[in-house]
């Protein structure tokens, strides 16, 4: 035997708190176990065998007294440490199995090589060699469920061994099987003994007890006897694993492996799983929408004001649109009109008076509004010709009887589906030829089912109003001009020509950055109410995932017996919220395309406008969440002690 004894309890003491007792598992319990010793530790229920086995396996920790490990106290180690401990030299075989129901038997015997870092070739081989000579080659992918208690009592044997096992804690291995197959798992210890592990058996079966070298029996937290059954000869361990794999590999395969676990845990509780993502879907569903409704809202408005003419400055009489003298100042002149287009600034300018009066053609007659406007009125406004033509500078010089009209005028005076270009249309008393037909003018936002008749202003204000000033006077700036300063050269030379400033101007930019500041305010406060419910989201996912630490604590116990790290499990658990999140972002994502679809679908004229900004900020938080809402779960999973963790069910 060796001079350093493998494990050393002194005046070892393990107390439990019971409301306002303490209650000693275990009193000053002194014990040695040499390598390659078969011990059984015998007792009864409540005797303080199994939290003996515990502290011996590094699964919970003695509240006072040193337990050392081939000379080296266990208090000096760290939770990883320990970690490595049951991971490279114990394997643990368990009364209730500990198998995990997601996996197959060959996946439950592979799950301490992970940890370890062997390489999927090393433990697959090695995986499927010890359940080979345990007699269940033939039950590799079975799960646990498919398997017999005699079968899954193998499968644990078998991951004991995987890392090598140098020592074993069997734990009422026979506890819950068949007198046939308790004999078995006997003789595969028997054997397991023999080779040289250091086999530690924990029984309240005498009989299974004297399978082993010395018994130990155990009576309320003290060891009463412990006496040798025979002697034992230590023998070198010859079946110690390789390991070939790089740590950064090792780590890899590792973030492989709790992926791919966080996606068998989802698949196996698939409603829970979507009910936690359906907050997520509809968060992220919400704020995508609102972005790409906000964005559809802009276009649909800048494309509403382009129809009333963009880049434009109008100029009225008067100080203000609520100005009572406006309508007796009468020094708004056509001539004003021409001296503004000669302006650098300016792209065009065209007066415009209007008066409303009845339009007939042969038997039909409608009320139309009369705008009396300059040549250059239509690419001012933006009108588009959908046939015929407009009139130009010559038709207003020679005060020609023509006109223009909209595509409503066109279709109520025009019943029988005649084309308009030729016909003559009374206005009032006044007869005009249509020479063109534009497409509806904007009033606002939306169309305007008002019928329009343009006609030359010096025709309108000679035949029909018999007056030498003009209503207003639009100015169209030209492009790249800021119009800021189209509009102050303008002013300027309109109040130099006039005498005083007789006059406003009214100028579209301004407007359109009031509306578009409206639209973004709106679909801020939309935003913010969606992120409101993303953060509800976020809460659920971390409920549930609560919830799953709470269901899945015996999982966390196998994985950490088995040698699992705190970082390892911290993983596992933060991966499935990411996925969770992640998932529910695409399907939210997918939900937010769907109702844009529908509305074109229907055949509004509205469209949404989705952009990569919002979708890539929409993954963002899907991930940002998972991590958020997902680590204080992970960290509640990671902090589990082993022993109480592997206790509840």
């Amino acid at each position: 035997m060796t001079s350093t004894p493998l494990l050393k309890l002194s005046a070892v003491r393990r107390e439990y708190s019971a409301g306002d007792t303490v209650f000693a598992a275990l009193k000053s319990i002194d014990l040695t176990i040499e390598a390659g010793e078969m011990v059984a530790i015998v007792g009864q229920s409540g005797s303080g065998k199994s939290t003996l086995m515990n502290i011996l396996g590094c699964l919970d920790q003695a509240t006072s007294g040193s337990y050392q490990i081939n000379g080296r106290d266990v208090k000096d180690l760290a939770p990883d440490d320990l970690a490595a401990l049951r991971r490279e030299h114990f394997g643990f075989i368990f009364q209730r199995y500990h198998l995990l129901g997601d996996l197959s038997a060959l996946g439950n015997v592979e799950v301490p090589a992970v940890y370890a870092g062997a390489t999927r070739a090393e433990r697959d081989a090695r995986a499927r060699s010890l359940l080979e000579r345990l007699g269940l080659g033939d039950r590799t992918r079975n799960r646990a469920g498919q398997l017999s208690g005699g079968q899954q009592q193998r499968v644990s044997i078998a991951r004991a061994l995987m890392n090598g096992g140098e020592v074993i804690f069997a734990d009422e291995p026979t506890g819950a099987l068949d007198s046939a197959s308790g004999k078995e798992v006997m003789a595969i210890l028997g054997e397991l003994h023999a080779e040289g592990h250091t086999v530690i058996l924990v029984t309240h079966d005498h009989a299974v007890a004297e399978h082993a070298d010395r018994v130990i029996e155990i009576r309320d937290g003290e060891i009463v006897s412990d006496r040798r059954v025979r002697e034992y000869n230590a023998r070198p361990m010859a079946d110690r694993p390789a390991r070939t794999q790089s740590r950064f590999a090792a780590v890899v395969d590792r973030a492989r492996e709790a992926f791919r676990m966080a996606v068998l845990a989802m698949a196996a509780h698939k409603l829970r799983t979507f009910l936690t993502m359906l907050g997520i879907i509809i968060g992220i569903a919400s704020v995508v929408s609102v972005v790409a409704l906000g964005k559809g809202s802009q276009q649909k408005i800048l494309s509403d004001i382009s129809s009333l003419g963009t880049n434009t400055l109008t100029v009225f009489p008067g100080k203000s649109f609520g100005d009572m003298r406006s309508a007796k100042i009468e020094t708004l002149k056509a001539s004003d009109a021409e001296a503004l287009a000669q302006l650098p600034y300016v792209d065009s300018a065209t007066p415009s008076v209007s008066t409303s009066n009845t339009a007939r053609y042969r038997n039909v007659s409608a009320t139309a509004q009369v705008s009396g406007v300059g040549g250059s009125y239509f690419r001012v406004r933006g009108l588009e010709v959908t046939s015929g033509g407009v009139f130009g500078e010559t038709e207003v010089r020679d005060i020609e009887q023509v006109a223009v009209i909209d595509e409503n005028t066109a279709k109520t005076l025009f019943v029988n589906g005649e084309d308009p270009i030729g016909q003559v249309v009374v206005v009032g008393k006044v007869p005009l030829r249509i020479i063109g037909v534009v497409g509806t003018q904007q009033q606002g936002f939306g169309g305007s089912d008002s019928l329009t008749v343009y006609a030359p202003y010096t025709t309108v204000m000679s035949r029909m109003l018999g007056q030498a000033f003009v209503s207003n006077i639009s100015v169209r700036i030209s492009d790249g001009v800021p119009t800021d300063a189209a509009q102050s050269a303008v002013s300027d030379l309109l109040a130099r020509r006039h005498g005083t400033t007789d006059f406003f101007i009214n100028n579209s930019d301004d407007f359109l950055k009031t509306i578009t500041s409206a639209t973004r305010t709106m679909t801020l406060l939309v935003a913010a109410i969606a992120v409101i419910s993303l953060i509800v989201g976020g809460i659920g996912v971390m409920n549930i995932m609560l919830v799953s630490v709470t269901e899945r604590t015996s999982e966390i116990g196998v994985r950490m017996a088995v040698g699992a790290r705190q970082s390892d499990i911290l993983q596992q658990f933060l991966i499935e919220a990411v996925l969770v999140c992640l998932i529910g972002g695409v399907l939210g994502i997918a939900l937010s395309f769907s109702v844009g679809l529908l509305i074109s679908l229907l055949g509004s004229t509205f469209s949404m406008v989705y952009s990569t900004t919002s979708i890539g900020a929409a993954f963002g938080c899907s991930t940002l969440i998972g991590i958020a809402f997902g680590f204080l779960p992970a960290r509640r999973a990671a902090a589990l002690a082993p022993v109480d963790a592997l206790s509840r069910d």
